[in-house]
């Protein structure tokens, strides 16, 4: 049987009791949206190019809209393949059980095909994973034991009385730290969360998960890096982890009401687009303009023009400079 693996943290209970509150909020908003379909798919298509561009796919997010749209796009065909691959993936999560060793090396065969060698199958060799300056920075479990580990963690996985939030964060762990494939290991650890968040509640297959790892990617190689020494602690990963889904659900929470305040008057949007930007602020107060209107899909200057009316109502405030300062967000 896997030994354990990370440390209980005391902070744990109350991060997961915050994302359950969100999943409630979202799941509430995304009625009154409207555009539940719109907004769940957007989010799909965001975690697909945020998963492959991690790995180094090229696409820009409009090409991979333009792929899962069955349009031709112009690009390396490698790179193509690849976020094809990925799209059959997250769209297979509801045929997938996270706890069958079968299925998660179908899962890796649907991400990989037509672009590795072993694809959907256990790498037959050792690997390495080193930095670009040649350094080691991790070696992968020994080939002839991996087939072992990865039953043992999903039988661990499928038997753990923890909360989902934090089996689905050390399985992902865990995976990377095993790393059973040649090539795809990220992509799969990524979606077996993913699958796993799924199963607990099904409206996680369709959060920007993905989406916020790539904009923290330093700190998701950090949090890898540190669980693993000086000695297997996943706590590190799981804390990276949990941070990520509260933000992620946040974002999700911010652009859902600026989508179901879309369906009412002008004046609705407005007051339903600064409920968003305000509640973005106060998760994190220092997010620049640029950034709000990527999490919400506007215009840079969109955002400014709702900026520059928050700022004359009193509604929020800027410490600090242009650069390093904050936002603070009024509470009258």
């Amino acid at each position: 049987m896997i030994p354990n693996f990370y440390s209980v943290q005391s902070g744990w209970a109350g991060q997961i009791e915050q994302i359950v509150e969100l999943l409630g909020r979202v799941s509430a908003i995304e009625e009154m949206s409207g555009r539940r379909v719109e907004l769940r798919r957007n989010n799909r298509i965001n975690a697909v190019h945020s998963s492959t561009a991690i790995e180094g796919n090229a696409l820009t997010l409009a090409q991979v809209e333009g792929v899962a749209n069955g349009e031709p796009v112009y690009a390396p065909p490698r790179d193509v393949k690849e976020v094809e691959n990925a799209l059959v993936a997250y769209e297979s999560l509801e045929t997938l059980d996270p706890w069958q060793v079968e299925d998660f090396l179908r899962a890796h065969g649907l991400l990989t095909a037509g672009l590795v060698v072993e694809s959907g199958a256990f790498r037959t060799v050792d690997v390495e994973i080193v930095n670009a300056a040649g350094e080691v920075l991790h070696t992968g479990s020994r080939s002839d034991k991996v087939p072992r580990l990865v039953g043992e963690l999903l039988e661990w996985g499928s038997a753990s009385t923890d909360h989902p939030l934090v089996v689905s964060s050390a399985a992902h762990f865990l995976i990377e730290h095993i790393h059973p494939f040649r090539d795809g290991n990220g992509r799969i650890g990524r979606l077996w969360q993913t699958l796993i968040l799924t199963r607990w509640r099904p409206v996680m297959a369709w959060m920007p998960i993905e989406t916020l790892i790539r904009a923290h990617q330093d700190g998701y190689y950090r949090a890898l890096q540190a669980s693993r020494e000086p000695t297997i602690d996943a706590a590190p990963f799981i804390d990276y982890m949990l941070a990520v889904i509260t933000e992620s659900l946040t974002s999700y929470e911010a652009r859902a009401k600026a989508e179901a305040a879309d369906v009412g008057a002008n004046v609705g949007v407005n007051v339903g687009l600064n409920e968003a930007i305000l509640s973005l602020l106060r998760a994190d107060p220092t997010l620049s303009a640029a950034a709000i209107a990527a999490r919400l899909g506007k215009t840079s200057r969109t955002i400014e023009r709702h900026f520059a009316h928050l700022k004359a109502s009193g509604q929020i405030r800027r410490e600090g400079s242009a650069k390093s300062g904050r936002w603070v967000v009024s509470t009258g």
